[in-house]
């Protein structure tokens, strides 16, 4: 994924979390924010709960594909934030993708 589509400011990582809208999954949560731009921004957060560096990265790695693969039916103006949740270390790529597919569904985000 480009950087000028990635979301890495912690500022606004926390400004998301705290007045964006929120969707959830088994294996990971949603929150937008509008950001005002002319491209929606994405972020990956997953704690040191979820398992060691190698874990996380695996993890963050799988988020990103499937948000990527989806980057272009999203509509432009958010800034995303997926949040990992547990189960998803044990869950195989085509249920992370899955699980991020319905959350961008349930959002209202994706373009029809």
């Amino acid at each position: 994924m480009e950087s000028r589509y990635r979301l890495r400011d912690n500022e606004r990582f926390q400004r998301v979390r705290r007045e964006g809208r929120s969707w959830s999954h088994d294996l990971a949560v949603l929150c937008a924010l509008s950001n005002g731009l002319q491209q929606s921004r994405f972020g990956f957060s997953v704690s040191k709960r979820i398992g060691g560096a190698v874990v996380r990265n695996k993890v963050k790695r799988r988020l990103r594909e499937a948000a990527r693969a989806r980057q272009a039916l999203v509509e432009p103006g958010y800034d995303l934030v997926f949040i990992a949740r547990k189960p998803i270390t044990e869950a195989e790529y085509q249920q992370v993708d899955q699980a991020v597919d319905e959350l961008l569904k349930r959002s209202g985000i994706l373009r029809s």
